[in-house]
């Protein structure tokens, strides 16, 4: 994907989030790691829905803004999550966050618990995976970007890279290969969040044969 594309790409995605109620306001952000090492990311206090290509920060391989409006403050967090994502999938090139009502509603439920949901679906155990619950940090603090980056190092050496972080009482992050890939991992989290909230919470999840029955269809990653 050129520079070019992944402008047009994240503000694609951002437009999307936004008119489906999956961000609001201006909560929320998504960057790309470009071919160069460096970043495209939205501007901080932005409208996902209402993104401009050309006003986009840019960043270089440090991390250090080269162009574009101020990039948001969760730069680091994304960029910790490259580093550590990409050490167990290479493709890694893009991470969405957002403050999504079911996935934060849930987290308030199951503060204190070490995944933000069971494998209560198959979709969500194929297309997921399993979800950390980080304790609560304000946003931005560092040490909720050292979290996240140890549960996906500790996860990815048990053999079940994750694709999802949950902030308590703030939202995921979801990374994938591109922005679309991204915001699929995004929108079954969510769904599978929604589903536990109707009522789905005392129902019984996968066993361990259904979900082995998952890694050797579909390549489950759990």
């Amino acid at each position: 994907m050129t520079e070019t594309q992944a402008r047009e790409e994240i503000c694609r995605i951002g437009a999307s989030l936004f008119a489906r109620g999956y961000v609001h306001a201006t909560a929320g952000n998504i960057s790309v790691r470009l071919e160069d090492g460096g970043f495209l990311i939205t501007p901080t206090d932005a409208c996902l829905g209402f993104l401009d290509p050309a006003r986009l920060a840019r960043l270089d391989a440090d991390g250090q803004q080269i162009s574009g409006d101020r990039a948001s403050k969760t730069i680091a967090l994304h960029a910790r999550i490259y580093a550590a994502a990409r050490a167990f999938d290479a493709r890694t090139a893009c991470v969405i966050h957002t403050h999504s009502t079911h996935s934060v509603a849930l987290s308030l439920r199951r503060e204190g618990q070490a995944e933000l949901l069971p494998p209560i679906t198959p979709y969500f155990v194929m297309k997921v995976g399993h979800v950390p619950l980080i304790a609560y940090h304000r946003p931005g603090d560092p040490a909720a970007a050292d979290r996240v980056a140890r549960q996906i190092e500790d996860w990815g050496r048990r053999g079940a890279p994750i694709r999802a972080a949950m902030l308590a009482r703030l939202g995921p992050n979801c990374w994938h290969e591109s922005p679309a890939a991204a915001m699929a991992v995004l929108e079954e989290l969510e769904e599978t969040a929604r589903l536990m909230l109707l009522g789905a919470a005392d129902a019984k999840p996968l066993d361990e044969a259904r979900i082995d029955e998952l890694r050797q269809h579909f390549g489950a990653r759990w």
